[in-house]
C-alpha cells in the first residue's frame, strides 16, 4: 500500500501523535509512506529568509526499523507569510507526489492547508481521501482574523472526504454537526505501546530518590505541549495559595510550548522552584520513566472549544502506567473514560491540588486497578490491524 499523508506540521519535531504510531507501524508491515508537512516551529531555529525544500529519507522516530519519507516544501520565514507561502508550495508538492508517487490513498491529519490540497488532488485523480480528526484545527491553530476562512476550508474538506476517522464519540458528534456525513464517519481511538508503557519496567522508589522526591511527596505529573489553556498556570497559582497545607505536593511538568515561559515566570514569582519542576522537552523514551515516579497524572485543561471534545493520547499512556488521572470534566474525556476507569474529575483546573490532597492510599490503589482493566482494550498492536484493514477496504471500495 502506498500512502501519502499530508499535515500542517513538522513530522520530526512534535509528537508522537496518532499519525506517528499508525504510519510507523504500517511502515514496519512493509507499506510505503510519504509525508508532506510544514515546519510550524521554524522560529526556534536560525535560518535565512527562505527555507528551501527539504526531503528526509528513512525517518524513524518511535519504532525502530520504520521508514518514513518526510518532505517539507519551501516557505518564507516570516510570520503570516510562512503559512501563505506554504499554501502555494504545498499545493505544488502534493500535486507532484500524487503524479510521481501514485498513492493508493491520501490521508489528512488535523490540518487545513495541506489537507485542502490533499483532498482536491486526490479527488481529481480518483484516489480516496481520508480525513483523520483528533483536534479542532479551525479553533486551535488559526489566527482570529482567519477563523471564518478556516471554518469554510474545514467544511469543504469534510464534505468532500471519502472517509473520516475521529478519536472519540464526542468528536464524532461535533464533526457531524459541522457537516460530516455520518455514514462515512467512524471512531478509532488512540492507543498505547505496552512495550514502552509498562510499569513493571521501573523501580519507582529508586527513580524518586534519584529525582529528589521522598515517600511523603505526592507527585503530580503533566506532559505535553503547554498551551495557555492547559490550566497549569492556575494549578501553580493554587499551589502557592494553599501554602503549607499543600507542602506535600510536587508538580512535575514535562514539555514545552507557547506558555512555557509564563510558567517559568510564575514559578520564580511564587518561589516554588523546589515544588514545581519544569523539565522542558524530554525524549519520548524518557516519558514512561517519568510517569512511573509520579503518583497522579493531570489533564487540568480549561474547558474551551479546543479541549472540550478531544481525548489526548497521553490519557491512555497515563492509564497504561496504572496512574490515576485528575482531569477537568471535559465532554470528550468523560464520554471516553466514564467515571469508574481511573479518571477523577474536577470542575476547574485549580481544583486539581485539593483533589489530589483528598485522595487516600486506598483511593489511589482502587483507581490504579480500574485503569489497568480499562486500558487492556487499547493497544496499538490491535488498533493497527483495524486501521490497516480499514484502509484496504477503503481502497478496494473506491476502485470499483
Amino acid at each position: 500500500m502506498r500512502i501519502l499523508l499530508v499535515q500542517d506540521g513538522e513530522w520530526r519535531k512534535k509528537g508522537p501523535h496518532h499519525q506517528h504510531h499508525l504510519m510507523e507501524l504500517l511502515s514496519l508491515r512493509g507499506h510505503n509512506i510519504v509525508v508532506v508537512g510544514f515546519d510550524q516551529l521554524w522560529k526556534k531555529e536560525n535560518g535565512g529568509l527562505i527555507s528551501g525544500k527539504e526531503i528526509a529519507y528513512n525517518v524513524s522516530r518511535f519504532y525502530k526499523g520504520s521508514n518514513i519519507t518526510f518532505i517539507r516544501p519551501r516557505f518564507i520565514r516570516l510570520p503570516l507569510l510562512d503559512y501563505i507561502s506554504f499554501l502555494f508550495s504545498s499545493r505544488k508538492e502534493i500535486e507532484s507526489q500524487i503524479e510521481e508517487f501514485k498513492p493508493d490513498v491520501v490521508i489528512g491529519f488535523s490540518g487545513l492547508l495541506s489537507n485542502y490540497w490533499g483532498m482536491i488532488y486526490a479527488k481529481k485523480n480518483k484516489i480516496p481521501f481520508m480525513y483523520y480528526w483528533y483536534d479542532i484545527i479551525h479553533v486551535l491553530n488559526v489566527p482570529k482574523q482567519f477563523k471564518y476562512i478556516a471554518i469554510l476550508l474545514e467544511k469543504i474538506i469534510i464534505i468532500n472526504s471519502t472517509a473520516i476517522l475521529v478519536i472519540n464519540d464526542a468528536l464524532r458528534d461535533y464533526i457531524i454537526d459541522f457537516g460530516a456525513n455520518p455514514s462515512i464517519t467512524k471512531v478509532m481511538p488512540g492507543g498505547i505501546d505496552q512495550g514502552r508503557f509498562n510499569p513493571e519496567r521501573f523501580d519507582r522508589d529508586l527513580l524518586r530518590r534519584e529525582f529528589g522526591f521522598n515517600e511523603q511527596d505526592i507527585v503530580l505529573y503533566f506532559m505535553g505541549w503547554i498551551y495557555e489553556f492547559s490550566g497549569l498556570d492556575l494549578v501553580i497559582a493554587e499551589l502557592f495559595k494553599l501554602g503549607e497545607s499543600a507542602s506535600k505536593i510536587k508538580l512535575l511538568i514535562v514539555g514545552e510550548g507557547d506558555h512555557y515561559q509564563k510558567l517559568k515566570s510564575l514559578v520564580n514569582e511564587y518561589s516554588l522552584e523546589e515544588r514545581v519542576i519544569l523539565t522542558g522537552k524530554r525524549s519520548y523514551e524518557d516519558i514512561p520513566m517519568l510517569i512511573a515516579m509520579s503518583d497522579i497524572c493531570l489533564l487540568p485543561a480549561v474547558d474551551n472549544e479546543v479541549m472540550r471534545f478531544i481525548v489526548p493520547i497521553k490519557m491512555y499512556e497515563y492509564l497504561a502506567m496504572l496512574k490515576p488521572v485528575i482531569s477537568t470534566e471535559l465532554s470528550g474525556v468523560v464520554r471516553e473514560f466514564g467515571y469508574n476507569n481511573g479518571v477523577l474529575y474536577i470542575k476547574r483546573p485549580e481544583d486539581a491540588i485539593k483533589k489530589a490532597l483528598g485522595l487516600t492510599v486506598e483511593d489511589l490503589s482502587r483507581n490504579s486497578d480500574r485503569a489497568n482493566k480499562f486500558i487492556d482494550n487499547y493497544k496499538w498492536d490491535h488498533l493497527i490491524d483495524e486501521f490497516e484493514a480499514y484502509l484496504n477496504n477503503l481502497i478496494r471500495l473506491h476502485s470499483r
